[in-house]
């Protein structure tokens, strides 16, 4: 019966809109990632097109599969879309947007591998994986949740994830101390 309460306290919070909120910050960078990602899908089906009808076995089927093998890679590829708003994050995908009120973050895990990802987690059970370079590379998205982290955390929301959350400040200090001294010569 819990754990039914919890997934209605999960929906309600995701399908709820979000508060409204005089500045959202977005990923900017998010226009130039998808037409990298159509360019990527384009010179591969090019690629795949040159070689076969170079070697001679060019056909409707095949060129139907290296087509279909472009678009898988495209959707592989396709960046999701962070947008951040006061006590609010959103990651939206191709299918499907994510919530979670970052006014109330209960945990912030940073997963290590191939590709980093920063998990966010509130206390109405939504969670959200992100990619930390899109915080980086978005200094007003890391503002409005590192103002929020910090809300969490006096409320006594925030039961773990401070560690990576200085993990991910001293990155973004450490890359915006970079651009500064590449402006201005210092390199």
């Amino acid at each position: 019966m819990e754990r039914r309460n919890r997934r209605n306290n999960a929906r309600t919070a995701v399908d709820a809109p979000a508060p409204p909120s005089a500045e959202v910050a977005r990923d900017h960078l998010w226009a130039q990632d998808v037409r990298s990602s159509i360019r990527c899908a384009a010179v591969l089906l090019a690629l795949l097109l040159l070689i076969d009808w170079g070697v001679g076995t060019l056909s409707a089927p095949r060129a139907t599969l290296w087509a279909a093998l472009a678009v898988l890679l495209f959707l592989v590829l396709y960046p999701t879309r962070v947008s951040a708003g006061e006590g609010w994050l959103v990651s939206r995908g191709l299918l499907r947007a994510r919530l979670v009120r970052t006014d109330h973050l209960v945990s912030v895990r940073c997963l290590d591998g191939v590709g980093q990802r920063l998990v966010l987690r509130d206390t109405f059970g939504a969670r959200v994986e992100i990619d930390p370079r899109v915080l980086v590379a978005n200094p007003p998205l890391w503002r409005r949740l590192d103002e929020d982290a910090r809300l969490s955390a006096l409320r006594s929301t925030l039961s773990c994830g401070e560690t990576a959350l200085h993990r991910v400040s001293e990155r973004i200090d450490r890359e915006t101390a970079l651009t500064v001294f590449k402006v201005s010569g210092l390199e």
